[in-house]
């Protein structure tokens, strides 16, 4: 990911509303969003790499498996966000995609800024929480072939049926158009 991708994602972050925390410990939110393999991933690892006291969640962690993209985003305000949002602890039921159930629950810390990436993050129930939207983009070719490559066969039968609830997701979201920032990842 270039540098100053992540520079502009953070200096956007940075002039946002901190709407997480505490009055004597705020926290921002940053909601990476686009379709699989647009490199939502590869940008969140190096914003919370270059940035102190980041936590990084990863959405499909909160999917109840491959037909949980409808309910994300409000699982994520519920579970996180909200309690968050008033200086209370946090917690997610994480997916357990080999065993096709929810498993442990795992805490979300307070920090100063919450990057939240993956499909459904930039949607309009995480808005009164966020402190910025990046929207990523690349070419359907292009992102299938990172998303196989990085998910393997276990992804292959799913491609077409996920790519049609991303669309209508994004599409009811509109989700790309009200971003902040949009980033094409091609190269």
């Amino acid at each position: 990911m270039p540098t100053d991708d992540v520079r502009r994602v953070l200096d956007l972050v940075a002039a946002g509303p901190a709407r997480l925390g505490t009055a004597d410990r705020p926290g921002r939110l940053l909601c990476l969003d686009g379709p699989a393999g647009s490199g939502k991933t590869t940008l969140a690892r190096a914003v919370v790499a270059a940035a102190p006291d980041a936590h990084l969640l990863h959405l499909d962690l909160l999917l109840d498996g491959w037909q949980g993209l409808a309910d994300v985003a409000a699982t994520l305000v519920r579970d996180v966000l909200e309690p968050l949002s008033r200086g209370q602890a946090a917690s997610y039921r994480r997916y357990d995609w080999h065993a096709g159930r929810f498993a442990d629950r795992v805490p979300v810390p307070p920090s100063a800024l919450l990057v939240v990436e993956g499909v459904g993050a930039g949607s309009r129930a995480t808005a009164p929480y966020r402190s910025a939207s990046v929207w990523l983009e690349a070419s359907a070719p292009l992102r299938r072939a990172r998303a196989l490559e990085r998910d393997g066969d276990d992804f292959a039968p799913h491609w077409d049926s996920w790519a049609a609830q991303e669309e209508q997701l994004f599409s009811r979201e509109r989700t790309r158009a009200s971003a902040d920032l949009r980033i094409t990842t091609e190269l």
